[in-house]
């Protein structure tokens, strides 16, 4: 079993090759193969660096090793959705609510269901976007500008979001509402969700004190060990300070269908789905009314 401390201390080492200088191989004790299955599925762009870190674990000791590889490149084009609704009396101060559209692709190995349809990861958080922008569009009042995101490449390294972050200055950024995974119940059951980096800023304190009276919950994040607040789009921003959390109900150490052709519409809670996307956009009131500000990530924390 890995401790909080055995966890801090290989994600330190592999967060520390982002300023590498050399290539290098890591030798770890097997009790690390399961959170080095997580590692990069952390945004790859916190570790980009010319050089190659190779990560080995074994309990035998070391003496010397071979490795080879092979890559095979080819070009891909691949583009960001966005939206924007300017701002009324604030126009330079963002407000941006985001998911991911794309998924897995195709197994040809699978004769019977090939598609990894996504439908909870994440065309549920993509869902919410394109229904949150027709509800501001309708009201027509938002003072903040919004900004509506639907981000490519998140499953190989979320290279959308990280590209799409750098096009604003994050001080200009008030808050990122990143949608991820809604369409099955939490572990809480109906009207519950949980906030990623929940301690990290007030954001969430701010969303539950404008449900008041809803009977809707917004929790914090109840997997810590699997390092949610930087796997998934909102990370780029958060690293700049940016109060960018991502909303989620996904079981992430029971859900049946996740990374998996199973994962179509028809295993989704739609109505509960409707409910967190209603309770998403109550719960922004004072952020995208600009009558309230959520406090910064403390970047220092990360270096």
């Amino acid at each position: 079993m890995l401790t909080p401390k055995d966890q801090q201390e290989v994600l330190s080492i592999i967060t520390s090759r982002r300023s590498a200088k050399t290539n290098a191989v890591i030798v770890l004790p097997t009790k690390f193969a399961r959170l080095l299955k997580i590692a990069p599925r952390l945004q790859k762009s916190q570790f980009q660096s010319k050089f190659s870190t190779i990560l080995l674990c074994t309990d035998e000791p070391v003496n010397s090793f071979e490795i080879s590889a092979t890559n095979q490149l080819s070009l891909m084009h691949m583009a960001n959705i966005v939206g924007i609704l300017p701002g009324k009396t604030k126009p330079n101060e963002l407000v941006i609510f985001s998911g991911h559209y794309d998924h897995l692709g195709v197994d040809p190995t699978n004769k019977v269901d090939s598609i990894y349809n996504g439908a909870n990861d994440d065309a549920s958080g993509t869902t919410a976007v394109m229904q949150l922008a027709k509800y501001y569009a309708k009201l027509g009042n938002n003072a903040r500008t919004l900004v509506f995101a639907a981000f490519t490449a998140e499953e190989e390294g979320g290279f959308g979001s990280t590209y799409f972050s750098h096009q604003f200055d994050p001080e200009k950024v008030m808050a990122m509402f990143n949608i991820e995974m809604i369409g099955t119940q939490s572990k809480w059951g109906e009207n519950t969700a949980y906030i990623t980096g929940y301690e990290k800023t007030d954001m969430g304190e701010i969303l539950q004190k404008n449900l008041a009276g809803t009977g809707f919950t917004f929790h914090p994040d109840p997997y810590t060990d699997q390092h949610l607040f930087y796997r998934s789009d909102n990370a780029t921003l958060a690293r700049q300070g940016v109060p960018a959390h991502t909303i989620s109900t996904s079981k992430m150490d029971a859900e049946p269908n996740y990374h998996k052709v199973s994962d179509e519409i028809s295993t989704l809670d739609l109505t509960n789905m409707n409910r967190i996307i209603r309770c998403i956009a109550l719960s922004a009131r004072s952020i995208v009314n600009g009558a309230e500000t959520p406090s910064r990530v403390n970047t220092a924390e990360l270096r």
